[in-house]
């Protein structure tokens, strides 16, 4: 079963070598489980988030707050990164009010390669070419529609490897 974590943040994505298999044939399974926790001015943005995967066939867990009160987000890009370096999920999503601090929180984990995206091209080409495995979105920053166009390509988006493949080895051992 495909799986789902957003926290303010955050999406992860837990997947079978079955699914990954999909993936790369560009099937992507739709039965996502998520938790999500929020911070401030992206919890409307996780609300949206989580209702567009609902009506999407997506299993949703709602493991965030339950309003716009100021949370620490350091510690949910940290539990999201290393929730999907040690494999609990493949893919994360973080949302923060500009997604700049999240995405350098999620960065701290070694593995993680968290890309703040601003546009439904970034989101493509950050899988395509970065085999990005955590989308940073800033709340305040995309509109909501914007932000469920670049959720939908980043998670159906596959990694084209080859030439792209050296770079994320070299990233990696920096």
């Amino acid at each position: 079963m495909t799986k789902v974590w957003i926290t303010v943040i955050t999406i992860l994505v837990f997947l079978s070598a079955l699914e990954v298999l999909h993936i790369r044939a560009n099937f992507f399974k739709r039965s996502l489980k998520e938790g999500f926790k929020d911070y401030l001015d992206s919890f409307e943005l996780k609300e949206k988030i989580k209702s567009h995967l609902l009506e999407k066939g997506y299993e949703v867990l709602d493991l965030g707050t339950n309003s716009t009160a100021s949370v620490d987000y350091p510690k949910f890009g940290h539990a999201v990164g290393h929730a999907v370096v040690n494999k609990d999920a493949d893919f994360g999503i973080v949302v923060c009010g500009t997604g700049i601090g999240i995405s350098i929180a999620a960065n701290k984990v070694p593995g993680v390669r968290a890309a703040l995206c601003t546009n439904t091209t970034m989101a493509r080409l950050t899988r395509e070419h970065n085999d990005a495995n955590v989308l940073a979105m800033g709340g305040r920053i995309v509109g909501d529609v914007l932000a469920l166009e670049m959720v939908d390509i980043f998670l159906s988006t596959s990694f084209e490897g080859g030439r792209h493949a050296n770079r994320v080895n070299n990233i990696e051992s920096i």
